[in-house]
Order: structure tokens, then sequence, then C-alpha cells
């Protein structure tokens, strides 16, 4: 098995990671054991095609399986680490607009019933829409607007039928967020005894208490998973969580979780502790609703985005590990991020900030305001350390152009469903590209219409370029595309970006089989190959 490992330096002080060369490679995986997470906050519900966070697909991917996935021991998504779950192959037309998946035989649900290909056509009409049963929340229907209709062939073959061709399909598919849902049982049910054919079978969901899955013995990989089960045990406080991991209590720190002030915490306490830090693909941004005056001001917009210190904002909450990027993953973990030099003559994006706020200033003057006529607003985020900790700053900053923030704090289940339907006027929001990919994060988050689009910005003739970009074939032309796209992004202040977070894992080294991917922390977590050393 293979792992990405990178050595971490923060302070002057040498982190050493990844120690398991030579001889533990070619270590024999042994089957048993329960592995213990401790898990940042209660899932609004266990149904991955319903939620829009990680909190629920941490404990429950393990549970599904796709149709493709991302080969779990390589670090970096792309197609070409796109490998067969539930399809066994897949091939396109010459044309791209049809994909045809010839699908695995005997793999049944938990409950006993057989897999086919209707359960896959099933899945993409609710996706859609299309189906008699509905989801009460569709995060990522734009992912799928572009297939006309999924055809079933037979038992075990289906067929994508797509409007236009979109190679980045696969990409879709292979998402952590992309698992095939049984045509038998319920929209409803799937949100609190969800039904799968993965590794693990659910056990039980407490609300603000704890999830367990357990070992499937009758997966279709017979070798596979190797532990008996896996116990995630909800602890909100980041400070108590990382004392509870370091006391043993845990065998893995909430992925992607851990600060480098924490850090430094577990190392100088349990420095035999493996690390890994890497960046997410989750954006720190600031979400306006356009809708709401007086917010609905294209200048007084464009004036609290000159107001952001993005430098400020990476040395106060990564000490400086954190990247500066727009909407794309930059460089070079990210395969569409914007180069620096574009990215700098983006206004608000150069380094003199006293300037850019000098600018803000004048704007905010013109609206009206001014040192005594300041504007009062509730800076909206959700109540977990890492949403509120930017937010403290962002008010922070805004006080320099006559902004006066309040902190609302919001609980997981409400917070996505609260900015969904537009019932704020400012928030500090963290946004998670599943997919290292354009149609992802495009469709997704800046569509008009999109669910997920919280700040309700729509530009019609950029949409079109979405389509184009998408259609494209050409990697080296895709790219410019996205470039101009993701540029036009950032100078309308559709949603603007603040940083890309690099943030840590911990386990313990008896826990074996473990890869951090480095484009995306969403789509690595099946489980199926960890396995606990004696």
């Amino acid at each position: 098995m293979h792992r990405s490992f990178r050595p971490l330096v923060t302070a002057g002080v040498l982190f050493s990671v990844g120690l398991a060369f030579g001889p533990a490679l070619a270590q024999t995986p042994k089957h048993g054991g329960i592995l213990k997470i401790y898990h940042r906050d209660s899932p609004p519900s266990a149904s991955i095609h319903e939620e829009a966070t990680y909190s629920t697909v941490i404990p429950f991917m393990p549970v599904f399986n796709n149709l493709v996935m991302y080969k779990q021991d390589v670090a970096q998504n792309s197609l070409e680490s796109i490998v067969p779950d539930l399809a066994t192959s897949w091939v396109w037309t010459e044309d791209r607009t049809e994909l045809t998946f010839k699908l695995r035989q005997g793999v049944k649900w938990h409950d006993g019933k057989p897999f086919t290909a209707k359960d896959v056509k099933c899945t993409i009409d609710l996706l859609q829409g299309k189906a008699k049963d509905s989801f009460r929340k569709n995060p990522r229907e734009g992912w799928y607007k572009n297939v006309a209709e999924v055809k079933v062939n037979n038992d075990l073959e289906v067929v994508f039928h797509l409007t236009r061709p979109q190679p980045a399909l696969l990409a879709l598919l292979a998402s952590g967020y992309s698992p095939i849902y049984p045509c038998h049982v319920s929209a409803r049910d799937m949100r609190t005894r969800p039904i799968g054919t993965g590794p693990f079978k659910f056990v039980e969901f407490k609300q603000n208490e704890s999830m367990k899955i357990a070992r499937n013995p009758d997966y279709w990989k017979k070798d596979r998973p190797y532990l008996d089960g896996i116990e995630f045990s909800i602890i909100p406080n980041r400070s108590t969580a990382i004392l509870a991991f370091v006391a043993g209590r845990f065998d893995m720190t909430f992925p992607g979780e851990v600060t480098i002030p924490l850090l430094k915490d577990v190392k100088s306490q349990a420095p035999q502790a493996v690390c890994e830090l890497t960046p997410t693909n989750v954006s720190i941004n600031l979400i306006v609703n356009r809708e709401k005056p007086p917010f609905d001001s294209a200048d007084l917009r464009h004036a609290m985005a000159l107001a952001l210190d993005r430098k400020a904002f990476v040395d106060i909450l990564s000490e400086g590990k954190d990247d500066i990027g727009a909407s794309m993953l930059p460089p070079p973990e990210g395969v569409w991020g914007m180069p620096p030099d574009m990215l700098k003559t983006i206004p608000g994006y150069g380094p003199d900030i006293q300037a850019n706020r000098a600018e803000a200033r004048k704007i905010m003057e013109k609206l009206g305001y001014g040192p005594d006529k300041r504007l009062g607003v509730k800076i909206s985020t959700r109540n977990i350390a890492i949403y509120r900790d930017p937010a403290v700053i962002l008010i922070d900053q805004l006080k320099d152009i006559y902004i006066d923030g309040e902190l609302e704090v919001v609980e997981t289940s409400n917070w996505h469903a609260k900015v969904t339907r537009k019932e704020y006027a400012v928030g500090l929001n963290l946004t998670g590209n599943s997919v290292d990919d354009p149609d992802q994060n495009f469709y997704e988050n800046y569509a008009c219409g999109s669910e997920r689009n919280y700040t309700d910005y729509c530009n019609k003739d950029l949409e079109k370029l979405f389509d184009k970009q998408s259609s494209e074939v050409d990697p080296a032309k895709r790219k410019q595309l996205v470039w101009e796209i993701d540029k036009k992004l950032q100078e309308d202040v559709a949603r603007p970006i603040i940083s890309h977070t690099r943030r840590a894992t911990c386990w313990w080294p008896r826990v074996k089989g473990v890869t951090l991917m480095t484009n995306s922390s969403y789509n690595g977590w099946r489980f199926e190959d960890t396995w606990l050393e004696n």
C-alpha cells in the first residue's frame, strides 16, 4: 500500500511524519478491531446525497459504493486515478455523449436484496428530481443537468445519455458525495438508517452522541474490510477532542480538523503520533445576500471585498500555511487553480491592503456611510470553531470600512438549510469542493438557481462559458477557459474567497492503510483498506 508523505516544518521544529518505510510496506494487513475516531459535530442526517457537509461523508461513506471511485491509496485525485467500484468497466461513444457501464454481478444490499442497474437509474432520477420519491434537500442536483437520461439495458448494464460531451462526469461519479442508493428504500429512511452495498453496515446514529458502523461480512470484496467496525464519538470542542486523542481514547482525529496550534500540542504530548498536513480543498469565503438591502448594492459588496486582508487570515488561522487563491484550489496540489501572477490582477488581491481599504471607505462614503454613520449587520456562521474563528477576524476587518458586525452562530443541523433559504444578510462560510474539477465547483456554487449558490449570483453569459469549458476535451484549452471564468467570478464578488485551508489529520502508528488526498478531503474515506496492528 502506497502513501504520500511530506515533512511538516513549523516554527523551526521538524515534525517527522510517515515513518513507515521499508519493512512496513511489506506488512500483511490484519483483520479485527474497532477503529475509534472523534467527530466534530452532529451531522444533520445520514443521507450523503441530501447533505452538504463533510460531517456526513466521513462516517457514512463506508456504508456505500459508487459506480466508480478514486483509488484510495493515490493522494491526488484525477481522471487517471479513477477505478471500478460497482461498475466493472465503462466506455464512451466517439462523440462522448453516451457513457456505458457494465456492472458487478452478485452484489447485495445490506438487507440482502440484489443490486442491479435499476438502482443506478433510481439514484440519478432522484438527484434530477424525476423520481416519485424526493430528497428534502438536493445540493448537488446541478452535477447532473447534462444527463438527459439514464437507460437500463439489463440488470448489469446502464447507459448515461448526455446532451453534450462532458468528460468530467466520471470525476463527479467518483466523489464521496456520489454513492448509489437502493430503489427499494425511501429517501426518508436513508436519512436515519441508510442501506448500502459498502464494506460497513449502519448500526446506529445517536444525535449529538455517536455513530457506529460494523463490518459487512457479505461484502463483494471478499477480504475487505479489515476492521470489525468504526465508532465515531461526537466532541464539538476541539481542545477536548485533542486531549482525548492524546490520552489514547481515539485512534484517529477527525480528518482535516487539526489546526497548526493543535498540531503542536499533539506532537509535544504524543511525539509518536503520525500527523500529515494537507490541503483540504475547502475555502473560507464571504457570502453576501445579494437580494437583501443594503447588500443588493454591487458597490457595497465591492467595498466589502476590498476590505479583506487575506494574508492576515492566513497568518492568524494557520501561521502562514493556508493558501490564497480564487475559487479553484491553487497549484501545485490543485489542478485547475489560477496562476499567482494572474491572481494579483484581481481587485483586492494586491498586497497594498491600506490602499484597498482607502478605496473601500470612499465607496462606503458615497453610499452614505462614515465614522458617524456606521452599518450594523449580523455576521452569520456555523457553530463550530473552523467557522467561528475566521468570522471573528472578518468582523474585525470590516470595522475599517464602517461596518460593525455582530456574530450570529448557527448549529450545524440548521446552517446549510438557513443559507440555502437565504435567511441571512452576511455570512462567513466554508465551501468544500468535493472534486477538484471546475464542473463540480462552477455548477454547484455559481450556476443560476443552484441550491448551493448561497449568494444568488447569476450571470447567464458566464454560465455559457461553464458549458464551454465542460465540453472541452483538450485539458490545456479547458484550463484557459477555467481561469477566465474564475477571474470573472472574483471580479463580480460572486463569493469572495479568503483562503484555502491546510489542516492536519493525526493517528496512532498502529492504524495502517491511511492515505490523505491532497486535492479533496471528501473522497478518501471508504476505510475498507484501513487496518489495526496489535
